[in-house]
């Protein structure tokens, strides 16, 4: 197996006393051949945020691959909680290499005991064929949207300040039209508040980071009375057009079921032109919470 050249695509265009959150996350140390780690990222969770290491899990499996591939999806499970105050290591295997696809698997380990399993498969960049694409809801702009702080759940302040350098501005449920075929619904405008490096397959990774973000919420929309544990079991993603993570994406989510203490969840993910560029869809835990637990094992406040 051999890696690409550039193993740190974009890092340089980032100053450091500027570099974003992000840019540590996606910033994994090559260990040999197909093996990386990633960087430890101080956060108020006990378990690693699930978008890390699918957004790290993305980086290794491109870092095999040459320039002329794209990503175009990935699908993986969480088998197993993350320690957010260890390093993970990322194996990669080599599944198919053909002319036009190239498959990668990842594995992603702590201590030996697999965290998170990946498949992601890349299409050369200059294939043409026919096009079409769903359009946008009619929603507010984000600037016109002022982020609710209201929430006062230990678990949503540890999300706040673990995702300091994101945007996410839920849109009010009344300044919307809704479909009255959907169980559940949100929609979110998100973005990076700091300019990101001009690299494609940078974006990308980091969209895989952002995907995980807020979308599980969706389906506990109907059910704000309940509480609820919390935790992604698996995730995939599909991706479509070019775009850019530090400009305003849509997160169109819907939750079509819950039942049995899981919840399916999908989300469409727009630029702020309408274009469809991502699709993604997520099973997660929502099991009625034990009396004492916390919804997501958050650490003790010194």
């Amino acid at each position: 197996m051999t890696d690409t050249p550039n193993t740190r695509p974009g890092l340089r265009d980032v100053p450091t006393e500027r570099r974003p959150r992000i840019t540590d996350v996606l910033d994994l140390e090559r260990i040999d051949s197909g093996i990386y780690r990633g960087q430890v990222i101080p956060s108020a969770l006990k378990r690693t945020f699930g978008g890390q290491v699918a957004a790290q899990s993305l980086v290794a499996a491109t870092r095999t691959v040459g320039p002329e591939y794209r990503v175009h999806s990935l699908h993986g499970y969480f088998v197993g909680p993350g320690d957010s105050d260890r390093p993970a290591v990322y194996l990669v295997d080599e599944v198919r290499n053909g002319r036009s696809f190239r498959v990668r698997s990842v594995r992603a380990v702590q201590d030996g005991r697999t965290l998170f399993i990946m498949q992601a498969s890349f299409h050369v960049r200059d294939d043409h064929g026919p096009e079409h694409s769903n359009t946008m809801r009619d929603v507010p702009g984000p600037e016109s949207i002022v982020p609710d702080l209201s929430d006062s759940r230990p678990s949503t302040k540890a999300f706040a300040k673990d995702w300091e350098d994101w945007d996410i501005r839920i849109v009010p449920p009344d300044q919307y039209e809704h479909d009255p075929h959907a169980a559940s619904q949100q929609v979110v405008w998100f973005r990076s508040k700091l300019p990101l490096p001009d690299d494609e397959t940078f974006h990308i990774c980091t969209l895989a980071y952002m995907s995980d973000m807020t979308l599980l919420g969706s389906a506990t929309v109907p059910h704000r009375d309940q509480k609820v544990q919390e935790a992604s079991l698996d995730h995939a993603m599909w991706f479509m057009r070019p775009f850019r993570a530090d400009e305003w994406l849509l997160y169109d989510q819907t939750s079509p079921s819950a039942h049995g203490g899981r919840a399916l969840t999908t989300g469409r993910i727009f630029n702020q032109h309408g274009d469809l560029v991502a699709s993604v869809t997520q099973e997660g835990l929502t099991r009625i919470l034990a009396e004492g637990r916390q919804p997501i094992p958050l650490k003790e406040q010194k």
